[in-house]
């Protein structure tokens, strides 16, 4: 009998590719679309959108032309508990969240496997570009880097588990972007030369801030921008406005640059440091998954990634407990930001990750 797999199938060139790539593997296909939200609830009617009714019938074209079966499968009340109240949470608690890895954590590695079991799939796949292999030696899947550094995607997926992972494919993990639209364009897919989405797929006009404030149904009120030592430099607009790093936008005449360094939620303050006060040396961690082993017992040397885009530097983590990671780098890194995700890396190896605390 064959294997079936369950292609996730956004509308766009990589998952349609990775369809392809699977039947012609020998798979027995299914195309699935997750629908995670109604433009109309969100505001917007933009064709870009993941869930536009374009973006369906790109997915459902390539997968008629292909001969698969194909669903539309409405995840949107768990994208909403999931994904856009955690973001919204985020934000009014003062830290900076990452929905991608939200929506891979709870929706394509977690809803959609739970469908793929029911309809008797032996694996989920998607167009992400990273590689699963298994080590036999520690009896373990890995996730690895892509071969194209400029997609992989590795960091956004550390939140897999080994069960996961052995019932995972990502086709495109050994090609380039570049040959995956060759193919497209060589079998005549209607998305072939199609951009890739970007940004936060629900913010499709206006800003976070203003879609938390509209969300939410209220404006955050002003408070102070302070130094350090607790000085008042001006008023912000309110918490939700700011991120770690940022410099551009406070609307403040100083007499030399100033980022912002934290965000007090207590107090309903803003407070901004010298470039110099935002570099670190340690990172602490929760909610964290590790892929390469069950637990890092001594110190170990890694690389890291304190955010998605950011150059690996080299780190030595411990775990203290079982949801604690503690990386101390070898240099001071720039803005370390509450919310975001630390990814460890062995070489092209995902070691694991967690969710930064402080």
């Amino acid at each position: 009998m064959n294997k079936k797999a369950l292609i996730a199938m956004s509308g766009g060139v990589d998952s349609s590719v990775s369809a392809l790539m699977m039947l012609e593997q020998g798979y027995e296909c299914t195309g699935v679309t997750m629908k995670l939200f109604a433009n109309e609830d969100i505001g917007v009617s933009k064709a870009n959108s993941c869930c536009s009714i374009d973006d369906v019938a790109d997915a459902r074209s390539v997968a008629t032309g292909l001969g698969m079966p194909y669903y539309v499968f409405n995840f949107a009340d768990r994208f909403e508990r999931d994904v856009i109240d955690r973001f919204v949470d985020a934000y009014v608690n003062g830290r900076t969240p990452n929905p991608c890895i939200d929506c891979n954590r709870y929706l394509k590695f977690d809803q959609l496997f739970v469908r793929a079991q029911e309809l008797g799939c032996d694996y989920v796949v998607t167009g992400h570009y990273a590689q699963i292999s298994y080590d036999e030696a520690k009896g373990r899947y890995l996730l690895r880097k892509a071969v194209d550094p400029l997609k992989d995607q590795s960091y956004v997926l550390y939140s897999l588990t080994q069960e996961q992972l052995a019932h995972a494919m990502f086709p495109l993990g050994g090609l380039h972007k570049t040959q995956v639209r060759e193919i497209a364009e060589k079998h005549g897919f209607v998305n072939a030369q199609k951009h890739d989405s970007q940004d936060i797929c629900f913010i499709q006009t206006g800003t976070y801030a203003d879609f938390i404030e509209a969300r939410l149904g209220r404006n955050f009120k002003p408070g102070n921008f302070v130094d350090e030592a607790g000085n008042v430099l001006g008023r912000h607009k309110g918490i939700i406005h700011y991120t770690v790093g940022q410099r551009k936008g406070l609307g403040l005449a100083l007499p030399q640059p100033m980022y912002v360094k934290e965000i007090d939620t207590k107090n309903n303050a803003v407070i901004l440091t010298t470039n110099e006060g935002l570099f670190t040396k340690n990172v602490t961690a929760k909610n964290i998954n590790l892929i390469d082993c069950d637990a890092i017992t001594e110190p170990r040397r890694v690389k890291a990634r304190i955010r998605y885009h950011q150059q690996e530097q080299w780190a030595t983590v411990t775990q203290p407990d079982a949801d604690t990671l503690q990386l101390v780098f070898d240099e001071p890194q720039r803005a370390i930001t509450k919310g975001q995700s630390v990814v460890m890396y062995d070489g092209d190896v995902v070691v694991g990750g967690g969710t930064i605390k402080s």
